[in-house]
C-alpha cells in the first residue's frame, strides 16, 4: 500500500471507524467528527476551524481549535490553539503508528471557582466519565475501530492563564489573582503502547495526557503565588513586631540613662 493512500484510509478510520468519504471533502468530514466526538467526551462545545491533509507528506494539520469552559465556569475558552499537527508513520498493519502529535503555543485557562474547584479538572472528570469503559460490550469486528499508537505528544510554549479571583484567600491580601505564565515545552508521553487503543479514543487520550501535565503545572504555579504572598505577609508582620521591640528597647534605654 502506498503511504499516501494508506494514510488517507487511516485518517478516515481514525474518525469514522471504517467510513468511506470523497477525497475532496475528507478534511471537512474529519473536522466535523472531531467537533462531535470532542464535544461528547468533554461535555462542552468543541469547535475546529479547518483540517488540512497533506497526503504526500503524511501530515494532518488541525487549525483553530477551541474548547469552551465546562458548565459552572466563565464564558472564556478553557483551551484554544491555532494549529496542531499529526505526523503519521507507515500504515501496513495494526497497531497503526502516529509518529508525533505536536501542539504549539496553546492558550489554556486554569480557573478556580469559589469552592476551589478547577475548570480543567472538571473537563478531565467529564472525559473520564464519558470514555468507554473496559467492561463495555465489544464492538463487532467488522465495525471495530483500528488500533493506533502515538509515539510522542509534544506540547510547547503553553500560554497558561491562571484565574482564582472567585476563590477566597483568607487573610492573604492578594491583589492580583489573574495572571499569565509560559510553561516550558513538555512531552506528554506515548499513547496506546504497546498494543494500541481504538482510533476514536486517541484524541481523548491525548487531551487527557495534556490535562494531567497542565493541571499539575497550574497547581504548582498557584501554590507558588500563594506562598510568595504568605511570605510577604509574614515579613510584614515581623517588621511590625521588630518596630515594636525597637520602640520598647529605646524606651528602656531612655529610662536607664535618666
Amino acid at each position: 500500500m502506498k503511504k499516501g493512500l494508506g494514510i488517507f484510509v487511516l485518517l478516515l478510520l481514525l474518525v469514522a471507524g471504517g467510513a468511506y468519504y470523497m477525497l475532496s471533502g475528507a478534511g471537512d468530514f474529519i473536522r466535523v467528527q472531531i467537533e462531535q466526538q470532542g464535544s461528547q467526551y468533554l461535555d462542552t462545545q468543541v469547535s475546529v476551524a479547518n483540517v488540512d491533509l497533506v497526503l504526500t507528506e503524511g501530515r494532518m494539520t488541525i487549525s483553530g481549535v477551541q474548547v469552551n469552559n465546562p458548565q459552572g465556569f466563565s464564558d472564556e475558552n478553557a483551551f484554544k490553539v491555532d494549529a496542531m499537527t499529526l505526523d503519521l508513520g507507515e500504515v501496513l498493519n495494526e497497531p497503526y503508528v502516529v509518529q508525533a502529535i505536536n501542539i504549539d503555543a496553546p492558550e489554556i485557562l486554569y480557573e478556580v471557582d469559589k469552592n476551589g474547584k478547577g475548570n480543567l479538572l472538571a473537563l478531565k472528570n467529564n472525559l473520564t466519565a464519558n470514555l468507554p469503559k473496559a467492561t463495555d460490550k465489544p464492538v463487532a469486528k467488522e465495525t471495530a475501530n483500528p488500533l493506533l499508537v502515538v509515539e510522542n505528544v509534544n506540547i510547547s510554549n503553553v500560554q497558561l492563564k491562571l484565574n482564582f479571583e472567585a476563590m477566597s484567600t483568607g487573610d492573604l491580601d492578594i491583589k492580583t489573582k489573574a495572571y499569565e505564565v509560559t510553561l516550558p515545552t513538555f512531552n506528554a508521553g506515548a499513547i496506546g503502547q504497546p498494543n494500541g487503543i481504538p482510533a476514536d479514543q486517541v484524541g481523548a487520550a491525548v487531551v487527557n495526557a495534556m490535562l494531567d501535565n497542565v493541571i499539575a503545572a497550574a497547581k504548582a504555579q498557584a501554590k507558588k503565588r500563594l506562598a510568595e504572598e504568605a511570605k510577604k505577609k509574614v515579613n510584614k508582620e515581623l517588621d511590625k513586631q521588630k518596630d515594636k521591640l525597637l520602640e520598647k528597647a529605646n524606651d528602656k534605654l531612655k529610662d536607664l540613662l535618666n
